[in-house]
This record gives C-alpha cells, sequence and structure tokens, in this order.
C-alpha cells in the first residue's frame, strides 16, 4: 500500500481559506466574500489570499470547485438499485443538494468554470448520464438519452432555482415532485407496457445495448448506431 503524500502547510492554509469562504458564503451571500472578510475570519493576513488565489474571483472559484467535489462525494451510482429508482434517487439528490447550499448552488450554476470545475461538473454529468443508461437498457426510456438527460438537467436546475428564489414561508414543497413527474410523463414509459412501446423505445433501448453488439464491426455499429438516433429522436 502506497504511502498517502503529507499535506504541505500551503496546502492547508489553502484548504482552510475555502472553508472559510464557503462559510461566509453560505451565511450571507457572494458580496460577503472579500478578500478582507476571509481573510479576518481565517485569522491570516489578506496578502495569503492573493499568493494562493491571485484574487477575490480566484477564491470563489476555488469554493465552486469545493462544491462541486462535495456534491460528487454524495452523488454514487448504485448499480443493484432500480434503474427507475436509481434516477429518481439523484433527482432528489440535486434537489436536496440546492436546497440546502442555495448561495453555492446558486454560483456553480452561474460563475465561469475553471478548468477543474468543468471536470468536476462533467463528472456529475457522467453520473446522471449513466442512471440515464440504464434505465435504457431496461426498456423504460421512450426518448433518446441525450433528450433524457438534457430535459432532467433543465427541469431539476430549474426547479432548485426557481424554490430559493421563493420566500420561506411562501415556498412551493409540490414543486420539485410535480416537475418530476411531468419528466417522467416525457421520458419514461409505464413498466407494463414497456415490451410494446413502438419503434421509438425499442431503437433507444437497442441504442443502449450497441457497445455489447459484437457480431457487428465497428463501423456497422456507428451506422446502425445513427439509424437509432434518428428514430429515438423523431
Amino acid at each position: 500500500m502506497s504511502e498517502l503524500k503529507p499535506v504541505s502547510p500551503r496546502d492547508r492554509t489553502r484548504a482552510h481559506l475555502v472553508r472559510v469562504a464557503a462559510e461566509l458564503l453560505a451565511a450571507a451571500g457572494p458580496d460577503a466574500v472579500t478578500t478582507r472578510s476571509v481573510a479576518l475570519a481565517a485569522g491570516l493576513q489578506a496578502p495569503a489570499i492573493y499568493r494562493l488565489f491571485g484574487d477575490k474571483t480566484g477564491l470563489l472559484d476555488a469554493v465552486v470547485e469545493h462544491g462541486f467535489t462535495s456534491y460528487m462525494a454524495s452523488k454514487q451510482l448504485d448499480r443493484d438499485c432500480d434503474p427507475v429508482r436509481s434516477l429518481h434517487d439523484g433527482w432528489q439528490l440535486h434537489i436536496g443538494f440546492g436546497l440546502a447550499n442555495p448561495e453555492l448552488f446558486r454560483l456553480m450554476n452561474t460563475a465561469l468554470r475553471t478548468p477543474q470545475g468543468r471536470a468536476a461538473a462533467a463528472t456529475g454529468a457522467g453520473v446522471l448520464r449513466a442512471r440515464v443508461h440504464r434505465v435504457a437498457e431496461a426498456g423504460r426510456l421512450r426518448v433518446s438519452e441525450r433528450r433524457a438527460v438534457e430535459l432532467i438537467q433543465a427541469a431539476g436546475t430549474g426547479v432548485v432555482f426557481t424554490l430559493i428564489d421563493q420566500a420561506a414561508e411562501e415556498r412551493d414543497d409540490t414543486l420539485a415532485g410535480t416537475a418530476w413527474d411531468s419528466v417522467c410523463a416525457s421520458i419514461l414509459t409505464q413498466a407494463s407496457t414497456a415490451a410494446t412501446g413502438g419503434p421509438r423505445v425499442a431503437a433507444v433501448t437497442l441504442r443502449a445495448a450497441l457497445p455489447d453488439l459484437t457480431a457487428l464491426s465497428a463501423a456497422e455499429r456507428a451506422l446502425l448506431g445513427d439509424w437509432l438516433d434518428r428514430i429515438a429522436e423523431a
């Protein structure tokens, strides 16, 4: 077993400043995250922030990257779970994270992302695509996988933004569930009719299994994939 690389004082200081900035962001929003306020709360001098992050924007970028990392730590895919249940679990995780971290969520979805932030966001999107792919393999998807992912992302993020902009006493606790039902009606077949869902469902299901069709050459799989995508998106 390889030994863990020791954390340097610089890394400890950087992590401490990110935590402090994240706490100020959660408590009072991005305007409260100034180099002066973060340095004061962290018990450090402001030049330490400039050395490690360049400026306030660099510090907020690091907070966003930390937010994506924290989000991904809870976004694991359970491959033993029913595919549709797994998809719903992912939806609830997304909504819950946004409501628990409104200022961070807003920043994560509006700030220009650094390469590290884009990589973390791409990893999260990959988990959603994997969940949707399992639904397609089960014959429960009525639209293309890409279309399903886009609808879920748009609806989920839109719901969170709507809810966090509402006053707490006026928040509509039924909105997330209603939106989920609407998404399901658009992208899922009924379990009892999955086997007879028509050519579109058949195309989506076969498209999900395409990588395993080793009887076809790579070129044939690519051609068939193009045809199936056209059927699924028609």
